[in-house]
């Protein structure tokens, strides 16, 4: 594994050594992914996949790209918990998707991740009504928060992008593996190579606000969090993994001031990827029978196994890591 050294600038393997199929794909996961190359587009209509008697929780669920997984979900299916911050906005889509779908068993339950009060209040009502969880999604995030603290004590964007995603996902875990095989996706971001880890972060220290920096060192405690969870969880029949999905349209961008956000839409008409298409890397990790059984891996937008930043492959980091948030959520 000497070419793990070899680090890029998001590192995608060597592209002229295409692999295709699920065993390949397997093979892969387990370990010798260098010198793997892109998957190629998967297209989400293209997949057979059905989820009836399956459920699924989507968290941001009202908006973006959350919308979309919530959505396909329901085309094949599933009973779908949409979990969002905003009642209104939150009935306005569960309504679409129900319509677009055809499918009534989508229900809206909210959730506000920068709250843990929120996110074991959440927790409490799915023990309480669910009697299996096959399908995890943790998609909601914000990026370009103004600094603030939360009444937790937290520095908001870590609340809301790590710590309530990572307690909401502990809280969930027996419920996961009750209902095995089940999948555990994060939606996290290329972004995540220009994180630092610092654990005085999550109190708000030592923090610099300029434009995406916080979203970023969010991001990479994302990626190494599920790679340590992914480890925890072998034998049990419940995977995680984490994804980048695409340079998207999104509204992960309004907190920034109007040019910025004005910047970027000009430039993604004509670059980005729409909501729809963010989608599809989360999508095909929570439902493609190529994915099924791979775990504690990092899948960028065009559905490649990729190799995350050298810090998500620090093993000793990532259970330093872990056992932080665990510690940290325990006493709020």
């Amino acid at each position: 594994m000497a070419d793990l050294a070899r680090e890029q600038t998001v590192n995608k393997l060597d592209p002229s050594k295409a692999f295709r199929g699920k065993a390949k794909l397997k093979q892969l996961a387990q370990g010798d992914i260098v010198g793997a190359g892109q998957r190629g587009s998967w297209d989400p209509r293209a997949c057979l996949v059905q989820l009836k008697g399956k459920t699924a929780i989507v968290t941001g669920a009202n908006t973006g790209i959350g919308k979309f997984i919530a959505l396909d979900f329901a085309r094949r299916g599933a009973r779908v918990i949409m979990a969002c911050r905003n009642e209104a906005r939150g009935t306005a889509a569960l309504q679409e998707i129900r319509k677009r779908s055809g499918n009534t068993n989508v229900h809206l339950r909210l959730v506000d991740t920068s709250s843990l009060a929120s996110v074991r209040a959440f927790v409490e009502g799915v023990l309480r009504e669910e009697k299996e969880l096959h399908i995890l999604v943790n998609n909601a995030g914000a990026s370009g928060l103004p600094g603030d603290i939360t009444s937790d004590g937290l520095e908001v964007s870590f609340a809301t992008n790590h710590v309530g995603p990572f307690l909401l996902t502990n809280l969930l875990l027996d419920l996961l593996k009750r209902s095995a095989p089940a999948r555990i996706v994060n939606v996290s971001s290329v972004n995540h190579w220009r994180g630092v880890v610092d654990f005085s972060h999550f109190k708000g220290e030592n923090l610099a606000y300029t434009m995406d920096s916080v979203y970023n060192h969010t991001k990479l405690h994302n990626v190494i969090c599920t790679n340590e969870l992914a480890q925890r969880l072998q034998g049990t029949g419940v995977t995680a993994n984490s994804l980048h999905p695409g340079v998207v349209m999104t509204e992960v961008m309004r907190h920034y001031n109007f040019l910025v956000r004005f910047l970027f839409n000009l430039i993604g008409i004509f670059f980005f990827k729409s909501s729809e298409e963010g989608a599809v890397s989360t999508i095909y990790c929570a439902v493609a029978e190529e994915t099924e059984g791979i775990t504690g891996k990092y899948f960028d937008s065009d559905c490649s196994l990729v190799l995350p930043a050298p810090l998500a492959r620090d093993p000793a980091l990532a259970v330093k890591d872990f056992e932080f948030c665990e510690r940290l959520t325990s006493k709020l």
